[in-house]
């Protein structure tokens, strides 16, 4: 059961980075029509979700794979959000207060990360 899941786990997670990388690629295999504009945004973004939940499902030895999964949604979408601003095709009103909210979480959820290694260390 443990390597089924295991399996799946890293299959999600690959087709996560194979959507953050060519997401054109995968659309048109799966669904048949070429995407362009924002849909390959929104797919990049479907991307950092799956390979997130994957991190977060990984079977480990200790309770913290929520805190793993939601810190690699969280700083992965704000390298991704960054980039769209910085880029400045795609800019709505409430992209910068995004990558700020983002980055904040990001660095919260860092802190969680070590102070759980420093409580597993004592």
């Amino acid at each position: 059961m443990k390597k089924l899941i295991a399996v799946a786990i890293a299959a999600e997670a690959s087709i996560g980075l194979v959507l953050i990388v060519g997401p054109t690629i995968v659309v048109k295999l799966l669904f048949g029509p070429d995407i362009a504009g924002i849909a390959i945004v929104i797919s990049q973004f479907a991307g950092l979700a799956l390979l997130s939940f994957g991190v977060a499902c990984w079977p480990r030895e200790f309770a913290a794979s929520a805190l793993y999964g939601m810190l690699t949604y969280s700083s992965l979408a704000t390298l991704g959000l960054l980039y769209l601003a910085l880029g400045g095709k795609w800019q709505g009103p409430l992209l910068w207060p995004a990558v700020v909210l983002h980055a904040a979480l990001t660095l919260l959820l860092t802190w969680a990360w070590f102070k759980s290694q420093q409580d597993r260390l004592t």
